[in-house]
Formats: structure tokens, C-alpha cells, sequence
């Protein structure tokens, strides 16, 4: 690409630049605040009347965190869905992607070498595997099966962190827990990840001071101190949330005494976490609970063998991409514990289905079955939707019902009273042709049954939004075009192949 595009590239980059803006819920002045231009400026490169320097565009789409360039890389990938075409077959969940970003933290607890069996292959993962391979620690697959091994240096050379990697994931900051164990000064990059507004770290700092962390934010980075004690009294988490719990058992690991931790999270990739740290010789009484009473250990350096078990999140993906193609699919290796809610919910709105007798998962712990997902007349349901903490309906598994309130008779009432952004992202469904209103940042109403029609759309910034956009595609006729599918490639692996699988036809492009 020459230094300045040519009118037909400056219009095609003027609208994706908009539409990048617009799904930020940004102002030009914003924007161009964010690349220290003007206003105006701004508007002449929306609307192509401008040339535009590979620099710019770059600043721009770094600014709008949404890749319409890649310099030195390769140029941000597109998905074209055809639409309108009945799935069918059989699949099997993979492994969860949370429980996975976190046992790799967790590796960093263990002198030793540690293998994680079937460990999901994606960015999200590749980020924090960049990561450690920039502290010291050596890391390869196996096999074809997925299996990582990992192996820490004698010391981790935490000046020569990835920046990069790391501020392109919040997983970053599950690090915490583990380094105060190893450096008494250190510095992580800001954490990054799903643009789900203002979550703030400081529930991570209340779990972590009474074990001697002290951090301070600066110039881009958190500056952590440790001067390590013992907690004089039980933690109580101020956030249940579930890298807060993570790091908290993290710190609480090699810690040699009694932790007791309340408000814990108990959801699935806790649970995970918790099977991993009793391998390495950490006793955990309460799993499952929201009071987690941890027996650590000073060190850790022995061999072992981990396997992680299937990912509620994409088995809740699956029985979607079935809802909303009313398609019979066979979805296997469902960690049925954490979806009971969320399948009573269905029953109540009509779904059909069948699920097998109960069988453990890999890790020995998670119980898993298999369903057999049919298609189904539904209808809303009587009250609203709304997530709540394990064994609450899951918060990542909020956005799904807005795909299937979509597809039911009646209207449905979705709150999401977690992210103030995550409800704007929804209303991407009415490019698609579904009725969903905006009452405030937390709640939509939507209005069904919808007839899909295809449309161009840019993947909204949240992993769970953008995979219901994908799914309503499936639904749509004709062809539809989701641009910039990274922040799917984070959470999922394949999933446009899988589905494919499945008899959907689903192509991956690139362009500029």
C-alpha cells in the first residue's frame, strides 16, 4: 500500500472508520481528541474527501481499538456468512477459555513442570503465552490434542514483559497473584480485553493487600510493591467477580498458613483453578461455596498433569446456533452444573430437548452430559432476564438470550446490570432486522418472532455481542458480511469451521 490511498480506498476506510467510531459511541470531536487532529478533520476522512497517511490510520484504528490497519501484520480478518441454512450433527464443547487464561497464571505458582491438557488454542491464550514467553518461561504444544507444556525459568526477567500482548488482554492482571510470590517490585501494562466499560481493578487490590501487595497506577502501568504478611482476618471480597476469587487463591496458594476467603465466586473456572491447586499440594476446603478456606504452601516444584474442564460459555453458544437456525444439533461434553439455570429458563420458554445421563470430565470433578437440542415454537418468558452470580444464570450467557428473546413470541425484557456498555451492543441485532430497544445503557427490550435478513456489520468490541451477531447471520437470508472478528478469535477456537461443520457457510476474508 502506497503512503496515501486512492479515492476508492479512502471511501471504503472512511466508512469502516465511521462505523468503528459509531460502535465505540464516540463523537468525531472524540476521535479526533484520541488522534490529536480535528473535527473536521475527522469528517473529511469519514467521508473520503481526505488522504490519509499510513500513520494516521494506524493512530485511528489503535484509538478505535478495532484493527482497519495492521502495519507489519496481516490485515484484519472479515467473516461472510451465507445465511438461512439448517444446521445439523454433532459437536463437542472445548475446553473453557477462562479456566484456561487462569491455570496458565497459575503455572507461574510451580517451579516445576506443569502440562495442561486440551488447553484452548486462542488469542486470548496466545496473548498471555507472548507474555510469559517474554518473562522466561518456555512454553510449546505438544500434539494436535492441544496440550501445553510449560516449564519457568529460575527467575522470571519481568523487565522484558511483552507490552503489546499484554495490554491487549485483561487476563493480564490475574498475574498479580502469582508474581507477589516471586519479585518484591514489579511493574505490569494496563490491562486490556472487551470493551465492557469501566470495570475497575480496585477489588483486585482489597484481595491482595492483606498478603503485602501495594499498587500504584502510572504512565501505563501498575507499579506493585510487596512487602509480604499474612492476612490477620478472613478477606472478604468486596466483588464477587472471578479473576478477583482467582487472584485471591493465587496469593493464598503459597502462602504458608490458613487463608480464608468470603464472597468468594464459586463459578466454573474458580472451581477449575481450585482442582489445579489442590494437584499441586494446596488444600481447599468449600469449593463450590462462596467461603473458600485455603491450607498453603511455602513452594511448589513437582511435575505435574492438568486437564480443564469444557466451556459452559460456548456450550451455551452451541444450543443458540441451534435455537436460532432451528436446527436438531447434538452438543457434547456440556458441563451440565453450570447451565441448569439456564436450560430451565429455555424449558419455560418451550425449548426441546433430551440430555444423557451424567459423566465426569477429564479433571475427574466437572460433571458433564450430552444434549440433543431440537427445534422449538418458544415464547418469552413471563419475567425478565437477568444474570446472577453462580449458580445463578451466568453473565456471559446474558447476551445468548437476546439472540433467542429474538426468535420467541412476544416481548423480553433483558437486563444486564453488570456492564453499563454491554446492552448498546445488543441493538447491533436490529441491523439484522430484530426489534430490540435501548432502554438505558443496562436494559433492552426485545420484540419477537424476527425475520433475519443479511446485512454488513462491525463486530462489536465484546466477545459474547459479537458471537450473537455471528449466530443471528446463520439465521439471516442472504449473505451477510461481520467485519473484524478478532475479539472472537479470543474467546473462541474455530468456531467458524466448527460451525461449517455443523452445514453453515461461513468464509473468512481479508481486505485493505
Amino acid at each position: 500500500m502506497t503512503k496515501d490511498l486512492d479515492r476508492d480506498y479512502l471511501t471504503r476506510v472512511g466508512g469502516l472508520i465511521r462505523a468503528s467510531r459509531r460502535q465505540r459511541g464516540w463523537s468525531q470531536a472524540q476521535l479526533a481528541t484520541a488522534v490529536s487532529t480535528s473535527q473536521s478533520a475527522i469528517n473529511r476522512i469519514e467521508q473520503g474527501g481526505q488522504n490519509l497517511s499510513l500513520e494516521m490510520l494506524s493512530r485511528i484504528s489503535e484509538a478505535l481499538d478495532s484493527g482497519i490497519v495492521s502495519i507489519g501484520q496481516p490485515a484484519p480478518t472479515h467473516l461472510r456468512v451465507t445465511g438461512g441454512r439448517r444446521l445439523s450433527g454433532t459437536i463437542s464443547v472445548k475446553t473453557s477459555k477462562n479456566a484456561g487464561v487462569a491455570l496458565l497464571c497459575a503455572s507461574l505458582l510451580n517451579s516445576g513442570r506443569t502440562v495442561l491438557r486440551k488447553l484452548a488454542r486462542i488469542e486470548e491464550v496466545n496473548r498471555i503465552l507472548e507474555v510469559l514467553g517474554s518473562i522466561g518461561v518456555r512454553t510449546r504444544w505438544l500434539n494436535d490434542d492441544n496440550d501445553l507444556e510449560i516449564i519457568p525459568p529460575k527467575r522470571l526477567d519481568l523487565a522484558g514483559i511483552n507490552v503489546d500482548a499484554a495490554r491487549r488482554t485483561r487476563s493480564i492482571i490475574m498475574l498479580l497473584g502469582p508474581l507477589l510470590h516471586h519479585e518484591e517490585r514489579f511493574e505490569l501494562p494496563y490491562a486490556g480485553g472487551c470493551a465492557l466499560g469501566s470495570r475497575t481493578v480496585e477489588p483486585h487490590m482489597v484481595a491482595l493487600r492483606p498478603f503485602g501487595l501495594e499498587v500504584k497506577a502510572a504512565a501505563g502501568s501498575y507499579h506493585a510493591e510487596v512487602d509480604r504478611t499474612a492476612p490477620k482476618r478472613p478477606i472478604v471480597l468486596t466483588e464477587r467477580g472471578d479473576t478477583v476469587t482467582e487472584n485471591a487463591l493465587m496469593a493464598a496458594a503459597r502462602h504458608e498458613g490458613t487463608t480464608v476467603i468470603r464472597n468468594a465466586s464459586p463459578n466454573y473456572m474458580v472451581q477449575d483453578l481450585c482442582f489445579f491447586l489442590t494437584e499441586l499440594g494446596v488444600r481447599i476446603e468449600g469449593v463450590g461455596t462462596t467461603t473458600l478456606t485455603v491450607h498453603g504452601v511455602g513452594a511448589v516444584d513437582q511435575d505435574i498433569d492438568y486437564a480443564p474442564s469444557e466451556d459452559p460459555i460456548e456450550a451455551m453458544s452451541l444450543i443458540s446456533a441451534a435455537i436460532v437456525t432451528s436446527s436438531e444439533i447434538t452438543i457434547q461434553r456440556v458441563p451440565i452444573e453450570f447451565l441448569e439455570i439456564e436450560l430451565a429458563l429455555l424449558e419455560e420458554m418451550g425449548l426441546d430437548y433430551d440430555r444423557t445421563d451424567e459423566y465426569p470430565a477429564a479433571n475427574g470433578r466437572t460433571r458433564l452430559v450430552d444434549l440433543v437440542v431440537r427445534p422449538s415454537a418458544l415464547h418469552a418468558p413471563i419475567d425478565k432476564i437477568h444474570p446472577m452470580p453462580f449458580p445463578g444464570l451466568n453473565i456471559d450467557n446474558l447476551p445468548f438470550f437476546a439472540l433467542i428473546a429474538a426468535v420467541a413470541q412476544g416481548s423480553t425484557l433483558i437486563h444486564d446490570w453488570v456492564y453499563e456498555n454491554r446492552a448498546l451492543y445488543l441493538t447491533e441485532l436490529t441491523k439484522l432486522g430484530a426489534k430490540v430497544t435501548l432502554m438505558d445503557p443496562h436494559r433492552v427490550y426485545v420484540e419477537g418472532p424476527t425475520h433475519w435478513s443479511g446485512a454488513e456489520v462491525i463486530c462489536p468490541p465484546a466477545l459474547r455481542p459479537a458471537v450473537v451477531v455471528l449466530l443471528a447471520m446463520l439465521a439471516a437470508k442472504g449473505t451477510s458480511v461481520l467485519r473484524n472478528v478478532y475479539v472472537i478469535n479470543r474467546g473462541y477456537e474455530q468456531l467458524a469451521e466448527r460451525l461449517n461443520q455443523l452445514g453453515a457457510e461461513i468464509s473468512t476474508f481479508r481486505d485493505i
